[in-house]
């Protein structure tokens, strides 16, 4: 068995690199960290060691929300967090719903799609 602490990051293909950090930066307020060159930045959780980075790799925009096989990831939100202003949130920085419920009593969940079309879950 290989010895983790954790996912360490997502890597995304966007389609809008400066539209991407600002959705990331304003729904979950993300910061950035660095850079790989003009076209790849690498987005953290302040406080986690969690990573997102974003890449508007001209070679493969054709793949920009593709999942390609992976059904979404998530984000867990914190204990005095409002699903509905969060869902808000989103969709006032170019995401959508795509449905929302419950896993079980009194665990509500939300299915959203960012700007680029990945699909995420609150």
């Amino acid at each position: 068995m290989i010895k983790t602490t954790g996912l360490n990051h997502i890597h995304l293909i966007v389609r809008n690199l400066d539209a991407a950090i600002e959705f990331y930066q304003n729904v979950f307020g993300m910061k950035e960290m660095y850079r790989d060159g003009p076209k790849m930045v690498f987005l953290n959780t302040p406080g986690t060691e969690d990573l997102i980075t974003l890449n508007e790799d001209p070679l493969n925009l054709e793949n920009a929300g593709n999942n390609g096989g992976i059904g979404h990831f998530g984000f867990r939100l914190a204990n005095d967090a409002s699903l509905e202003d969060a869902i808000s949130e989103v969709e006032k920085w170019g995401g959508n719903l795509e449905r929302r419920g419950e896993h079980g009593p009194g665990h509500e969940f939300a299915y959203l799609r960012d700007p680029d079309g990945y699909l995420f879950e609150l």
